[in-house]
């Protein structure tokens, strides 16, 4: 069993001024001003240079072999605890050789801010925070040479040294819209609840640059009280000759390229007929979606005839013996390729894997092949910022785009209580 360690200031002098020597005071006020500007003007430059020469020496720092993972004492204690699992486990099987781990706990964003800043961070590695909240707080350690890989679902705080592993919904949505057949008309039933808000939020600017269109959507609350009535609108001719109609308008408002070619495709769609929609993405999961699901064909939304689609959050074997989920499509990867990492872990710790516990695994066999192959900060880096390369992964290659994990998604579709790939 593998054990972890836990854890210029630019000086001017100024001659002083003699009132009675005769001398005009506007004009040596005057001359004052521009000596004072000609040695700016000398400095500014060796400032400027000293910066360059502080961020080149930063960037040839060598990467630190000792990893750091930070964990708050308030995060779930069962995703925490499978995390260090899982890792663990990374370490065993990958038989990882130079490169080691210590793990730093804390109760408040001041002993996090404590923790990093007793450290040296130039080239220093950490995996973590798994929050948001404290994740915000790791942005500010950038300029010192540290690097991040956090577990946070907010995208707006990928940047610089900080490097989000999640599973995020616009890469999947991205893999489905690539799937679908041109021309395809989506609807799109959401929760209302920070998940379907944030898929409603995100799906037109994904949809907008790809052959599919949005024809309608109508949301639910948490409580299903409402879902019958939510659904039913998805039928309706006016709402969905609205939705249309206010995309025509959003985009005939703007002036770049993309948008009026969107405009004349959308052009296309006047026909009742057209109206009608091919595909219904569902942005539900958990047992919602098991209480939804089979409430479309009810209202006669027939998913032999629409096919029902679901985001990643549909990866789980729970779903594929519900009967108006038959046939439904969503991306992602086949279980084939954590089904090892699966019954080792319930071998070795006695219980069912998470299915986000796959994410750390994968950041270790990256952080061991960055660091053995990447000697500095800047060939870091380069690679992980070379959308070009792909790193393999249980849950599929993946690559950095603006420092947020991208995954090469497939299309699962399940299939008489299986699940089958039909799409790379």
């Amino acid at each position: 069993m593998i054990f972890f360690l836990f854890f210029i200031i630019l000086l001017v002098s100024c001659a002083p001024v003699n009132n009675n020597s005769g001398v005009n005071k506007k004009s040596l006020q005057k001359e004052s001003l521009s000596v004072d500007a000609q040695e700016n003007k000398q400095t500014t430059p060796i400032k400027e240079k000293n910066n360059e020469k502080k961020i080149n020496s930063k960037m040839k720092a060598k990467i630190q072999n000792k990893v750091t993972i930070i964990l708050s004492n308030k995060d779930d204690p069962n995703i925490a605890l499978q995390f260090l699992n899982t890792i663990e486990l990374a370490v065993y099987k990958k038989k990882l050789n130079n490169i080691y781990f210590d793990i730093k706990r804390y109760d408040t964003a001041e002993e996090l801010i404590n923790i990093v800043e007793d450290m040296n961070l130039l080239g220093k590695i950490f995996i973590g925070p798994i929050s948001t909240r404290d994740t915000e707080l790791m942005g500010r350690y950038c300029e010192e040479g540290a690097v991040f890989f956090s577990f946070s679902s907010n995208k707006t705080l990928a940047d610089d040294c900080v490097y989000l592993v999640n599973f995020f919904p616009d890469n999947e949505m991205r893999a489905v819209f690539n799937y679908f057949p041109n021309n395809s008309r989506i609807a799109l039933l959401y929760p209302e609840n920070s998940y379907g808000f944030g898929i409603n939020m995100i799906i037109d600017s994904i949809a907008n640059k790809s052959d599919s269109v949005i024809i309608n959507r109508a949301s639910y609350n948490e409580s299903l009280s409402n879902a019958p009535e939510a659904i039913k609108e998805l039928g309706k001719y006016e709402l969905r000759k609205y939705e249309l109609n206010r995309q025509k308008k959003i985009l005939a408002s703007k002036k770049d390229d993309e948008s009026k070619k969107r405009l004349i495709k959308l052009e296309r769609f006047q026909t009742t007929q057209n109206f009608d929609f091919t595909h219904v993405i569902i942005a539900d999961y958990g047992l919602r979606l098991l209480q939804v699901a089979p409430l479309l064909p009810y209202y006669d939304i027939d998913p032999n005839i629409v096919k029902f689609v679901g985001t990643g959050a549909w990866d789980d074997e729970v779903f594929y013996d519900e009967p108006s989920l038959n046939g439904a499509i969503y991306p992602g990867i086949e279980f084939d390729n954590r089904e090892e990492l699966v019954r080792d872990y319930y071998e070795l710790y006695g219980e069912k894997l998470l299915r986000i516990s796959t994410l750390p695994y994968d950041l270790v066999g990256l952080l061991d092949f960055v660091i053995n192959k990447n000697d500095n900060l800047d060939s870091l880096y380069a690679l992980l910022n070379n959308n070009n390369l792909r790193f393999s992964g249980l849950d599929g290659s993946f690559y950095f785009l603006n420092n947020s994990i991208e995954r090469d998604l497939g299309i699962l579709k399940i299939n008489k209580g299986t699940v089958e790939l039909i799409s790379k």
